[in-house]
C-alpha cells in the first residue's frame, strides 16, 4: 500500500463483473422453472444437489444445539445488542395527523412489509453476523414472516453458524439457494417459496445484478458494491492502530477498498511499515495484499478541512476518525455509512456486535442514502380524514386547479362536497 494521488470523487462501479445478460437468462430460467430450476443451477454453481431447500425452526434449532457454547454465546451477546438499536429506533417511529385547518386531518401511520428475504452470503467466510444485522431489524420493525436465502456447503446446506444464528435471530427458515437464483426465486416465488415483499443483504456482483434486475417486482435494500473503509488521521493517532483497521477491511476480499487520509506525512510512513510488520503473519494476508495493491491508498492532505472534505466526496461506507476534537470533526463529515468516533471505536465492533448495522452504503451511494435499519422494513403510509365543514373549505380551490389541468371529472368530484 503506497501513497498515491486519487480522485476520491470518482466512485467504482457496484456491478462490476456481472453479465447483466446472463443474469436475466438465470431469473426466466427460475421464473419458468421454479424449484427445479433453481436445484439445477445451485448443483451447477454449487456443485451439490439439494432435493430439498427448505429448512424450518427444527433444521435451525438443531444447529443451534451442534453450535460450541462460545459461539453461541457470542451469537446472543450480538443479537442483544442489535436488539436494542433496533428497538429504540422502531419505539422513535411514530404515527402521526395533523390537522392543516379545521376539519382537514392529514397523517401518516408506519407499517411493516408483510414478507422479507434475508440474502446471507456463502463465499470464503460463513456471515452468520449478516443474519444477525438483516432478520433481527425485520423482526423488530414487525415482519411477519422472514426467510433467510444462503447457499449450501458441500453438505447440501448453509454453515452450522448461519443456521444458528437464524435461530437467535427469529427466522422462520432458510431456503438454500444462492446467487441470481436464490433472488429470482424470492422476488417472483417458487412452489416452496412464496414471493416477497423485500429482499436484503449483501452478495456479490451478481447477487446484486439480479437485485437491480428484479426491482419493481420486489422492494430491495440497496445495490452492494465490494466493501470500503477511509480513515482520517492527524499526527495523534497510533499507526499500529490505524494499519489494523485497514488490513480489517482489506482481508474481506481483493476487491476491497481501504484508504488513509492523514495530514501527517511521518504518519503515513508509519502506517506502511506498520501495514508490512501485520501482513507478515496475517492469516488472509494474500488477499489483504492483493486488496491493498489494486484499491488502496495513503493520501497525505495539507490541512484537516482537507480530511473531511476527502470524506465527503468519497462517502465511504466506513468512515473512522483517528483525530482531535471528534466532535467538530463529526459534524464537518456529511457523507458515510457508517461513522466511528475515535480510535478505541474499531469498525470491527461495528461488524459485529456494538448494535449498529454493518449492511452499510457503498460506492458513494451513502451521499443519498443510509444502512439497513428498521426503517427498511416499514413504510410510513398516508392517511387523509376530512370532515364535512373540512371538505367544504377544499372545494373552490380543487375545482379550480382541476380546471386549470383540464380534468373536469376531478372538479366536479369537488363540487359533490359543496
Amino acid at each position: 500500500m503506497m501513497r498515491r494521488a486519487m480522485d476520491l470523487g470518482q466512485r467504482r462501479t457496484v456491478l462490476a463483473g456481472a453479465d447483466p445478460a446472463a443474469v436475466a437468462e438465470l431469473i426466466a430460467a427460475v421464473r419458468k422453472g421454479g424449484d427445479e430450476a433453481v436445484r439445477d443451477l445451485t448443483a451447477r454453481f454449487d456443485g451439490v444437489d439439494v432435493p430439498n431447500p427448505t429448512l424450518g425452526p427444527e433444521a435451525l434449532a438443531a444447529a443451534w444445539e451442534r453450535l460450541p457454547p462460545p459461539d453461541q454465546a457470542a451469537l446472543v451477546h450480538a443479537h442483544r445488542n442489535i436488539v436494542t438499536v433496533a428497538a429504540a429506533q422502531r419505539a422513535a417511529l411514530r404515527d402521526l395527523e395533523v390537522e392543516v385547518q379545521p376539519g382537514v386531518h392529514i397523517g401518516q401511520r408506519w407499517l411493516p412489509v408483510r414478507r422479507t428475504a434475508c440474502y446471507v452470503p456463502g463465499g470464503r467466510y460463513p456471515l452468520p453476523s449478516t443474519v444477525l444485522m438483516t432478520v433481527t431489524p425485520a423482526r423488530q420493525a414487525g415482519v411477519a414472516e422472514v426467510v433467510v436465502l444462503s447457499p449450501p456447503g458441500a453438505n447440501g446446506q448453509p454453515h452450522d453458524a448461519i443456521l444458528a444464528a437464524a435461530h437467535v435471530a427469529g427466522a422462520d427458515g432458510v431456503f438454500v439457494a444462492g446467487g441470481a437464483q436464490a433472488i429470482a426465486a424470492a422476488a417472483w416465488g417458487t412452489e416452496l417459496l412464496p414471493s416477497v415483499d423485500l429482499i436484503v443483504g449483501p452478495g456479490n456482483a451478481w447477487v446484486t445484478e439480479a437485485k437491480r434486475q428484479a426491482f419493481g417486482a420486489v422492494g430491495i435494500d440497496a445495490l452492494a458494491g465490494p466493501s470500503e473503509v477511509m480513515v482520517l488521521a492527524d499526527d495523534s493517532a497510533n499507526a499500529g492502530r490505524v494499519a489494523a483497521d485497514l488490513l480489517a477491511q482489506a482481508e474481506h476480499d481483493p476487491e476491497a477498498e481501504a484508504i488513509l487520509v492523514t495530514t501527517s506525512s511521518s504518519l503515513a510512513d508509519a502506517v506502511e511499515e506498520a501495514l508490512a510488520t501485520q501482513l507478515v503473519d496475517l492469516p488472509t494476508a494474500d488477499i489483504a495484499r492483493a486488496s491493498l495493491e489494486r484499491h488502496g491508498a495513503i493520501v497525505v492532505v495539507d490541512s484537516r478541512a482537507a480530511l473531511f472534505e476527502a470524506a465527503n466526496l468519497r462517502a465511504p461506507e466506513h468512515l473512522h476518525l483517528h483525530v482531535t476534537e471528534l466532535a467538530a470533526a463529526a459534524d464537518a463529515c456529511t457523507a458515510y455509512g457508517g461513522l466511528f468516533l475515535g480510535e478505541d471505536s474499531a469498525e470491527v465492533f461495528g461488524d459485529y456486535c456494538a448494535g449498529g448495522n454493518h449492511v452499510l452504503p457503498t460506492a458513494g451511494a451513502a451521499r443519498y442514502t443510509a444502512g439497513l435499519s428498521v426503517h427498511t422494513f416499514v413504510r410510513p403510509l398516508a392517511t387523509q380524514r376530512l370532515t364535512a365543514h373540512g371538505a367544504g373549505a377544499l372545494v373552490a380551490t380543487t375545482a379550480q386547479l382541476a380546471r386549470i389541468e383540464g380534468l373536469e371529472a376531478h372538479a366536479r368530484a369537488a363540487l359533490q362536497r359543496r
